[in-house]
């Protein structure tokens, strides 16, 4: 309860520092002091302090795990703040109600991986969601700006229905919101029920860009600001999938026969289309938006397997992916040319800077050594574990595979070809930062104990 208080009073209090410091730069320090206070508290919470007791009983459950992931989030968002706080002031005059609407997004992440109840599910989505459509369409005289966020409003609303009526149809079948009193197990034939579960599903997975309900993804996330869609794409996206985890680990799992094949085939082709459109695209920060797309096909493993494994293996997939997407994400805010012929070079003109791009595409890859690597294998081996769906881990092999060659595209475009400079300049405190993610995911991707032993110990 610590961090959903604290983000939020957060975010009033960068809303109120707008008209209080005349110049930016006392609004990006106070904003990165808030982060590094709301990820104290929120450590304090999973060693047991609290500093704010609430009953939130039926709503509202802590969970060890639910706290851990919250730290991994203010975590990355405190990184996101480091290395794309300076370029957020080229977005607009907003600059304090920018990090005001990033403390509103981590208070509705909070609620999505802690509620016990669909009513917070969906109070949490749609706090999450909101601000999301102001952020992508901050660039006002931007028109891919504006049609971005117009598109992202028009089916996050459509979708925001579908989940209601989902609500709806399973309180009609359960007589409760409660997702620890629905005794669904007895309810295996209702129609209601089915329907209630599915149209959830399917709303869930619209949040998380999983195929076919992915086509707003490339679109929102092309015109969107970069230093907007690097946080989107990775800290708002995990989030809502432990939510989503949450959501069918405590609810439908007496029901699994049900949906799983389902969600298995939800997994294949949004790897499939993710992967397959990724390589056919010219520009990077496009790429990476269906790579995201086919990063979201393996997560989506945790939710077929349904096990400790898959539970761990979304935490370092938190960890991995949303790393080595905020570091990219920062280089390409730096960049004049977002085409793979803009990195045409790169390592002649800004060596340390290509190293980092380079770590940072073979983690999304799947590299061994690195935090992706051991993301994606904690995924594979949660599907084994789970005795079904052997095609499945097949599959993902396979689409891994062809993910490697849009991701060494730029690494060859960096070292294998030249090409003017279109990197616009980094200061040395950004290369600190992009240097210190690389550490963190090979640091990762080598001593995964060390962050399991903070959970469980």
């Amino acid at each position: 309860m610590n961090a959903v208080l604290l983000s939020g009073l957060l975010g009033v209090v960068m809303m109120f520092a707008s008209f209080l410091f005349k110049t930016k730069a006392p609004v990006r320090i106070l904003a990165i002091l808030g982060i590094l206070l709301l990820l104290v508290v929120n450590i304090l919470e999973s060693k047991g302090v609290r500093l704010f007791h609430l009953d939130t009983t039926g709503f509202l459950s802590f969970s060890s795990y639910a706290l851990f992931f919250n730290s991994i989030a203010i975590t990355c968002t405190l990184v996101y703040f480091l290395i794309s706080s300076v370029d957020m002031q080229k977005v607009g005059n907003h600059y304090a109600e920018y990090f005001a609407l990033i403390f509103f997004i981590l208070t509705g992440i909070f609620l999505v991986t802690s509620f016990t109840n669909l009513l917070m599910l969906f109070l949490g989505i749609e706090i999450i969601s909101i601000p999301l459509y102001i952020l992508t369409g901050s660039t006002k005289k931007d028109l891919k700006s504006n049609e971005a966020a117009l598109k992202y409003l028009l089916m996050g609303a459509f979708s925001t229905g579908i989940m209601l009526l989902g609500i709806a149809f399973m309180y009609g079948a359960t007589g409760t919101f409660d997702i620890g009193k629905m005794n669904i197990a007895g309810l295996v034939k209702s129609n209601l029920l089915t329907a209630g579960m599915f149209l959830l599903l399917f709303s869930m997975c619209f949040k998380v860009s999983v195929a076919p309900f992915h086509f707003w993804t490339p679109d929102v996330y092309d015109g969107a600001p970069n230093v907007f869609t690097s946080f989107m794409a990775t800290i708002v996206k995990v989030g809502i999938f432990v939510g989503f985890l949450h959501l069918f680990y405590s609810a439908f799992d007496q029901v699994a026969l049900q949906w799983k094949l389902w969600l298995a085939i939800l997994a294949a082709l949004t790897l499939f289309v993710g992967n397959i459109t990724a390589v056919f695209q010219q520009s990077v920060k496009r790429m990476l938006a269906y790579s995201s797309i086919a990063q979201a096909g393996f997560m989506l493993f945790a939710l077929v397997a349904l096990n400790e494994t898959a539970h761990e293996g979304l935490l370092l997939y938190a960890i991995a992916y949303s790393l080595a997407t905020i570091g990219i994400f920062g280089v390409i805010a730096k960049m004049t040319d977002y085409s793979f012929d803009g990195f045409n070079g790169l390592a002649t003109h800004q060596p340390l800077v290509a190293l980092c791009v380079t770590i940072f595409m073979l983690s999304l890859a799947g590299i061994p050594l690195s935090a992706g690597f051991l993301a994606k294998f904690y995924m594979l081996k949660a599907v084994i574990q789970s005795g079904d769906y052997l095609w499945l881990v097949i599959f993902g092999v396979l689409m891994a595979a062809v993910s490697a060659y849009y991701y060494f595209r730029v690494i060859q475009a960096m070292y294998f070809k030249q090409g003017p400079n279109h990197f616009s300049g980094i200061s040395v405190f950004e290369k600190y930062v992009l240097v210190g993610i690389c550490v963190l995911i090979v640091f990762t991707g080598l001593f995964p104990n060390v962050i399991f032993s903070w959970l469980y110990f």
